[in-house]
């Protein structure tokens, strides 16, 4: 058995040379200031919607129509009050950050009216999931049913927690939302911005390493594969050096677009035109007009035969989506 460690005396020495750290790093401390959002209680109003919108399903499995409302009639009062308390407590970072001086009172009483209107939202964003549910279940010939796409994609996970998110950040609460949708991007490998706007029946198959970015434009029926990326081409800086923020910087993409695997289209101004198929690993930074397929030229291949001295076959396949 291994003897029991102890600093000792070089614990004062030790503390202060971490303390002193704190005052000379300032942007990764937070102290003599009590207002911050709690990730670990948005992250349990996350789990607690999910539970809400796919009954049955996550959480509480014994649910019938006979007991189902007073389930939910438990459930919404719960999320109201996770709901209200960190949206209280972001909206008073805001103000300490912002250096607005209305106080708390104003705070609470802000709270209460978004809180409120969140949960009014929630009938709408679930008549969304369940669009995007049988976008996954029709665009995926290996779904089993949409039982397994709700149990089971991870896409459909992302896309459940961007959607709200989504209605955090339109509603002015942009920390809140940006701690939900990164939690889903630990859990799926998913990447959505709050911010972007998505259409309905939204579906990305396989889902990890996709990348949306906060300006993106996304219209109805649009399908995504693995790795695909709608980034920013740039990033332009002030008189400063510091980044401008607040404008259009990541593509739109038209109605029943497809993109395909690592495809990688970037900039505000680039358009994807409705019903275009995008092929797979193509870089694109202009815009390209409806009805159309983008693919890149195949490289040639070498094929050789490893018990023959022939020369290597060199080919160039058809490529085909």
């Amino acid at each position: 058995m291994s003897e029991e460690f102890t600093i000792g005396p070089r614990l004062p020495e030790l503390v202060n040379a971490i303390v002193k750290s704190y005052w000379e790093l300032p942007d990764c401390r937070r102290i003599d200031r009590i207002d911050l959002p709690s990730r670990d209680e948005i992250v349990e109003l996350a789990q607690r919607l999910l539970e809400l919108v796919y009954p049955g399903f996550i959480g509480r499995q014994d649910l019938t129509q006979h007991n189902v409302a007073y389930h939910v009639g438990e459930l919404i009062p719960r999320i109201g009050m996770l709901a209200h308390h960190q949206i209280f407590r972001s909206l008073c970072y805001m103000q300490e950050t912002e250096g607005d001086g209305s106080g708390e009172a104003a705070c609470r009483e802000r709270a209460t009216r978004l809180t409120a209107e969140f949960l009014e939202r929630l009938p709408r964003v679930r008549e969304m999931l369940s669009g995007d549910v049988r976008a996954a279940y029709d665009g995926d010939p290996a779904a089993l049913n949409t039982d397994e796409v709700i149990l089971a994609y991870p896409g459909l996970l992302a896309v459940t927690v961007f959607r709200f998110a989504h209605e955090l950040y339109d509603l002015g609460i942009p920390l809140m939302a940006r701690v939900m949708t990164e939690w889903a991007h630990s859990t799926t490998g998913v990447d959505l911005h709050p911010g972007a706007r998505i259409g309905h029946n939204f579906f990305i198959d396989h889902a990890t390493g996709v990348v949306i970015g906060e300006t993106t434009d996304i219209g109805d029926n649009v399908k995504l594969y693995q790795g695909v990326t709608l980034g920013a081409l740039s990033f332009p800086k002030d008189e400063r050096g510091r980044l401008i923020r607040g404008y259009k910087r990541h593509p739109t993409v038209g109605d029943s677009v497809t993109i395909y695997a690592n495809a990688i289209i970037l900039g505000g101004d680039t358009h994807i035109g409705e019903h275009s198929v995008i092929g797979g690993s193509v870089f694109l930074t202009s815009s390209v007009p409806p009805y159309s397929t983008v693919t890149f030229q195949p490289p040639e291949l070498k094929i050789k035969d490893r018990n023959s001295k022939t020369p290597a076959k060199r080919t160039a396949p058809d490529y085909q989506i």
